[in-house]
């Protein structure tokens, strides 16, 4: 709160030098919008910073998006969204190794997993006869 006066107050001290040089006025919300534009900017900015602290704190090289839920924490709807599409991306990613997995094995030569199991199924059956 004191921080956010802060930025209102100078602000204030801003726009009053403009009307004066300029020869303009700013209203009394005109300036709050202002200082609130100003105060959301320095946050938005200063959020990569904190992320970069946490990593250091943890004695970390890498972001996570642990530490990026743990920034939006405050915000329900932005931290849901986080979450929803980190978990996609994981799903995403587990898909594209396994069809990785599957591409390499055809191409050594091995069988898949399916082609596997006919096999024992087939080698079963003749075993039966």
């Amino acid at each position: 709160q004191r921080l956010k006066a802060a930025v209102h107050y100078t602000v204030g001290s801003l726009c009053q030098e403009v009307e004066e040089d300029k020869d303009v006025r700013f209203s009394k919300q005109s300036i709050a919008a202002i200082a609130e534009i100003t105060f959301r900017q320095c946050g938005t900015a200063a959020l990569p910073a904190c992320i970069l602290i946490l990593c250091r704190h943890a004695k970390r090289t890498t972001v996570t998006t642990e530490d990026v839920k743990l920034l939006a924490r405050r915000s329900n709807s932005l931290l849901k969204y986080i979450t929803q599409k980190s978990e996609e991306l994981a799903s995403s990613n587990m898909e594209q190794k396994e069809k990785k997995k599957k591409k390499s094995s055809v191409a050594k030569g091995e069988r898949t997993p399916g082609e596997k199991e006919a096999a024992v199924t087939e080698n079963e059956d003749s075993n039966m006869e």
